[in-house]
């Protein structure tokens, strides 16, 4: 396994988006690996179907669908509750 926290942002690259990766590149740490997704893209869009995810901006974190994702909208303390910005363990 990794040491790395895999961060996957799905995106549609409206504002709203942009601000949520600003945001998670922000306080992501040197082990996490962000990856910006293009919903766009139909195999992006079947991931994140897959994940859950109803409404963009989107983060997974260790390929789990982070809890503000699920209902609300991406929020910097949900993120870093799902471990954005801090190491594995």
């Amino acid at each position: 396994m990794s040491s790395n926290r895999k961060i996957e942002i799905f995106s549609a690259a409206c504002s709203a988006c942009d601000e949520t990766v600003a945001m998670v590149r922000r306080i992501g740490c040197s082990s996490c690996q962000i990856e910006v997704l293009d919903m766009h893209d139909s195999g992006v869009a079947a991931k994140a179907r897959a994940y859950g995810v109803r409404a963009v901006p989107a983060v997974a974190v260790d390929g789990v669908l982070a809890t503000c994702c699920k209902g609300s909208g991406p929020d910097e303390g949900s993120l870093r509750a799902a471990g954005i910005g801090q190491p594995r363990p």
